[in-house]
């Protein structure tokens, strides 16, 4: 399959079986992802891997954050879940932005790379992401920011659904003036 087939063969999988990537399966995929476009190769990310009870956890906090007294069952969805984590660093020439940016960029070809290789992911994000509580779970640095989680899991024999085309040529445009 090419880079191009890849990308538009992706679908978000809201629903997956409880199989997941051992950790052996997932430390090439992520080699691969960290070689996204990193000004300066600062490598400003890092990923959290949650499974078993990691994951009932998780759904402590949530409901800490969102007030509830049940804790919050989404993060058991998926058996695996990635935790996406923008590790800011010092520089002069690579703003912060940038830095997220990259961070997403390892989380996006990372999602690409674990469809590819037929498991299903659907990144997840919430405004509980940037809480306290969910972060100290994290063991989240000052300079860090949680982005989201990946949702990996088995393929269900069933379609994800159906994804409408982008029309690009809307969307590129000519410069002004």
């Amino acid at each position: 399959m090419t880079a191009l087939e890849a990308v538009r063969a992706r679908q978000s999988w809201s629903k997956v079986t409880p199989d997941a990537p051992t950790r052996e399966e997932l430390l090439p995929l992520i080699a691969a992802a960290g070689r996204v476009a990193d000004h300066s190769a600062l490598q400003p990310w890092r990923l959290i891997e949650l499974r078993g009870e990691d994951r009932v956890r998780l759904g402590r906090a949530i409901s800490v954050v969102r007030q509830e007294r049940d804790p919050s069952t989404k993060p058991l969805r998926a058996s695996l879940l990635i935790a996406v984590v923008a590790s800011f660093r010092p520089s002069e020439k690579v703003p912060r932005w940038e830095q997220e940016a990259v961070a997403s960029g390892v989380a996006h070809t990372l999602s690409l790379l674990l469809d590819e290789a037929g498991w299903g992911v659907m990144w997840r994000t919430g405004d509980y992401t940037r809480s306290p509580e969910v972060a100290a779970l994290h063991g989240l640095g000052p300079d860090e920011a949680l982005l989201g989680w990946l949702y990996v899991g088995g393929k269900p024999d069933r379609s994800p659904g159906s994804r409408r085309e982008v029309d690009a040529a809307p969307l590129l445009t000519a410069l002004p003036g």
